[in-house]
């Protein structure tokens, strides 16, 4: 079989237009009373290779936790549900997939993996990597919107759906019931879920993690202005910010933001849109919400999924949390 034969990529949805989108969301947010900016736009080529290097950062524990969880559970997990094909919902780069599709090549059960994202490049990147790492894996990648595409993905059988990294922590808190909803009505009577969760700990540990020594982080938080400047002729001055991160105990989140180290007058000229913004202001940029292990029983009992069991790391910093319909 050829790799055109064994990677497809189709889209689910019309894509946004990316240019439009940012414009919305640039004006709406810095024009509000609370200014904020989504946290998608940190993710220009730059942006990815700076949370690649924060997932190595000895501070940034997750991606650690998270893949000692899979090495340890992976092939009891594909044992348990026997899945014909994977389906990863925000799937990226498909870094820690791979342990789970070892699994499943080596239990027999299936040879498809299905990643779900809003990014083509990612998912080109992910399909042309794995195909050429398992000359046996099929690959059917499908580009859309997981918070309301996901029940449109066609199936080929018995599968496992995994959301991993604590991505779902970035999603507001009014946005989870919804998608979590989009993933229940995925699923069939004899598939699972597999959600990847942090866990609520000692804030000096959180915050650490957020607002690494090297400063990895800061680059990370501010690049989002270099990509508002590039695609909209923007003057933000990166100096003229601080990266800032600090534990929300009422909503169990990490709030990230960037503050104003002095007066400010920014200048979209794109969009012609002049912005000020005084010394100490914030602009919100990122949650990242933390969880125990009885919330997220609770929110995924909400949206009608069974918890089947939550497994964590050795210190147990961070939960996989196996669910049914």
């Amino acid at each position: 079989m050829t790799h055109a034969e064994r990677f497809t990529l189709e889209w689910l949805s019309q894509p946004a237009d990316f240019k439009s989108q940012l414009i919305r969301d640039v004006r709406s947010g810095l024009i509000a009373k609370n200014r904020s900016l989504p946290s998608i736009y940190f993710y220009d080529d730059y942006g990815s290779e700076l949370f690649e290097e924060i997932t190595r950062l000895p501070e940034y524990y997750l991606t650690r936790a998270e893949a000692e969880i899979l090495e340890t559970h992976a092939d009891n997990l594909i044992a348990a549900f026997r899945p014909v094909e994977m389906m990863e919902i925000g799937a990226g780069f498909a870094r820690k997939t791979r342990i789970l599709l070892d699994a499943m090549h080596t239990e027999g059960t299936g040879n498809c993996y299905v990643p779900v994202d809003v990014s083509d490049l990612a998912l080109k990147h992910a399909g042309d990597s794995l195909t050429a790492a398992y000359p046996w894996l099929k690959v059917r990648a499908y580009v859309g919107d997981f918070l309301s595409d996901l029940h449109r993905v066609p199936r080929s059988g018995r599968r496992i759906v995994t959301f991993l990294g604590s991505t779902i922590g970035n999603l507001p808190p009014d946005e989870r019931p919804r998608f979590l909803a989009e993933v229940a009505e995925s699923l069939e009577p004899d598939d699972a879920f597999i959600l990847g969760v942090d866990l609520v700990k000692d804030e000096a540990t959180m915050v650490a993690a957020y607002s690494d020594a090297q400063g990895v982080s800061a680059a990370f938080n501010k690049n989002i202005l270099t990509v508002i400047n590039r695609h909209l002729g923007g003057d933000f001055p990166l100096d003229a910010f601080a990266h800032e991160t600090r534990f929300e105990p009422d909503g169990m989140c990490m709030k990230q933001s960037l503050r104003a180290l002095r007066d400010v007058t920014v200048h979209l000229t794109d969009i012609h849109l002049t912005v000020r913004i005084s010394e100490g202001e914030s602009i919100h940029t990122e949650w990242s919400c933390k969880f125990t292990k009885e919330s997220v029983a609770a929110q995924l009992e909400a949206a009608g999924l069974t918890v089947a069991e939550i497994l964590t790391d050795r210190q147990d910093r961070f939960a996989l949390v196996v669910a049914t319909r």
